[in-house]
């Protein structure tokens, strides 16, 4: 689960809908091809990718010889907290760090998962989530295969071990080629690692060059953690294969249509990542300056709710002429183990993690900058909030479209009923959060905002969650019972 400061639901162990109410993308990936403290990079490079996923964390390590590891729950820092990490030894390694969402939370289902078969020892590391695994599965178990997890990831490995191609590198493609939805994926071996993206791109993956080995990673602010020089972004639909011999490069499939996950640059990405070729921090400012072009207010103060809209509210502020100040503020201290609180604090869940700065808002008209609303129940807490303490007018500014359809890519979305902007219309929403006006960013001024570089500008963006229409065959998700990462 990301890091966002309405991720409430760490705080009460469970999903509740009148609190929980932001998009959770599940997963990070990062793995170390030939360097003697793989396993301790690793460590630092799934730390940094903490926001990502804090339910659950793994490496798994090679020595030329055996392929073996540590996964626990729990953030980082709580799954290697006993001298794990001491324990683990090679020149490979990969990590993970995840968050469930229709799956089990439970330790058999955190990640890298290791299997054996006639190619040897696997561990298989995944972010994302295939739209096919429930008829793979199904189709899977009646050939006799016999899943341990609820992850869709066992799928792909279940995949591998059932083909009949000579070697491991022609069983890992036609394996990603019967596979289909998002997927950022590390395999290894004892002595090979490789990293595959969808052809859409749904996902990020990056490479990187570490002395004489090389790096792979959902984010580029992982490189930094490490000491990585960043190389690339993985192209959509290839496979990379690094052994003793290097690097090589391989086309899987030729249906390629990038469509990165527009969420990765408003909301799921550290601000100091860098997506094909796009810092995530500059395009939030870009998306909050577009805002103010499109719904310009009159204001005393803007502000932006923590972490992820303080780009797009500093962005706003710069196009508006309207000061930004820092009107929330979040409280760091309140971790995943804190206890759970009575009905009557329950009820103060936003306040737990989020305040209002009354010397900064009170007399004051205020313009709120968010990334989204997806049932709405917490952007009505926090307007109140900032009415409590004393702001005379509260604008709400979104700096992405309305949220109206569900993701089936790895992020764990409401179903269509439960998202607001599906079912209300943008007065009606205003109305039930007591704003005194809402905007939401339009798509068009959303691409035009985030860019990309290249050939075709404004193009290769996953819209489904605004639009509906979504880049991949969805299959029947109404009751997705594994989990999606």
């Amino acid at each position: 689960m990301t890091r966002h400061h309405l991720d409430i639901y760490n705080w009460f162990g469970h999903h509740d809908p009148m609190v929980w109410d932001k998009l959770n993308e599940e997963c990070g990936v990062f793995g170390i091809f030939n360097h003697p403290d793989a396993p301790q990079l690793t460590y630092y490079g799934i730390h940094a990718l903490q926001h990502r996923g804090q339910e659950s964390a793994g490496i798994v390590a090679s020595n030329g010889e055996k392929v073996a590891g540590h996964r626990g729950m729990g953030l980082v820092t709580e799954a290697f907290n006993n001298g794990q990490l001491n324990k683990i030894h090679g020149h490979i390694a990969i990590g993970h760090t995840r968050y469930t969402t229709a799956g089990e939370s439970k330790l058999e289902n955190a990640q890298p998962l290791i299997f054996k078969n006639r190619y040897g020892t696997l561990g298989l590391a995944h972010n994302g989530n295939l739209v096919n695994a429930v008829q793979l599965r199904d189709r899977l178990e009646e050939e006799g295969s016999i899943f341990q997890t609820t992850s869709d990831t066992e799928v792909i490995a279940h995949l591998i071990a059932r083909s009949r191609k000579e070697t491991l590198e022609e069983a890992i493609i036609e394996s990603l080629r019967t596979i289909e939805g998002a997927f950022a994926l590390l395999i290894m071996t004892k002595d090979k690692l490789y990293a595959a993206l969808d052809g859409n791109g749904l996902r990020p993956l990056a490479l990187g060059k570490l002395e004489d080995g090389y790096a792979v990673s959902s984010e580029t602010c992982a490189f930094d953690a490490t000491g990585v020089e960043h190389v690339r972004d993985i192209k959509p639909g290839e496979l990379l294969i690094m052994d003793q011999d290097g690097i090589r490069s391989e086309m899987f499939t030729d249906r390629i249509q990038r469509a990165t996950c527009s969420f990765e640059y408003i909301y799921f990405a550290r601000p100091d990542s860098n997506i094909d070729g796009i810092n995530v921090h500059l395009a939030r400012k870009r998306l909050g300056k577009q805002l103010a072009k499109e719904a310009p207010v009159e204001a005393d103060v803007v502000t932006g709710v923590p972490d992820s809209s303080i780009s797009a509210a500093i962005g706003f502020a710069e196009e508006t002429g309207i000061p930004y100040e820092l009107g929330l503020i979040k409280n760091r201290y309140v971790g995943r183990t804190f206890i759970q609180p009575s009905q009557e604090m329950r009820s103060r869940g936003v306040q737990m993690k989020l305040n209002a700065v009354q010397k900064i808002v009170k007399g004051k008209r205020v313009v709120m900058i968010d990334d989204s609303i997806v049932r709405g129940t917490t952007s009505g807490r926090i307007v109140r909030m900032l009415r409590e303490a004393g702001a005379t007018e509260v604008h709400v500014r979104i700096s992405s479209p309305p949220v109206k359809n569900p993701c089936f890519y790895g992020i764990d979305t409401s179903t269509r009923e439960e998202l607001i902007a599906a079912n209300k219309s943008v007065e009606e929403i205003r109305e039930w959060i007591g704003a005194d006006s809402l905007y939401f960013l339009s798509p068009e001024g959303m691409l035009k905002a985030i860019g990309r570089t290249g050939p075709e500008p404004n193009q290769g963006h996953c819209m489904a969650c605004f639009t509906g229409k979504y880049p991949t065959e969805v299959y029947d998700q109404g009751q997705y019972p594994y989990d999606k990462c």
